[in-house]
């Protein structure tokens, strides 16, 4: 049987989860979730972009190219995201 079919325990309200702690929990999950988006995304993005010929390092020109890519991409991500919460 699973935790949410199973009878609450009755040792108290202690040892059950309360509204916070489930939200704080999927708070939690859908910020990794989209950090593990964001960074996928940008090293998709400026991969295809910057390394034209791949091999076991970068030259300077690709890092610099990497660096700055990401830059903008963080930069844009955060005036999307200003503009859409500003209009709530």
């Amino acid at each position: 049987m699973d935790s949410f079919s199973s009878p609450p325990p009755h040792s108290g309200a202690s040892s059950q989860f309360s509204t916070n702690d489930i939200m704080d929990q999927v708070k939690t999950q859908l910020e990794q979730a989209y950090a593990e988006q964001f960074l996928e995304t940008v090293r998709d993005k400026c991969f295809d972009k910057c390394i034209t010929k791949p091999g076991s390092s970068l030259s300077g020109s690709e890092g610099s190219c990497i660096s700055r890519c990401v830059d903008r991409y963080i930069e844009a991500t955060g005036i999307i995201s200003k503009a859409l919460f500003s209009q709530r």
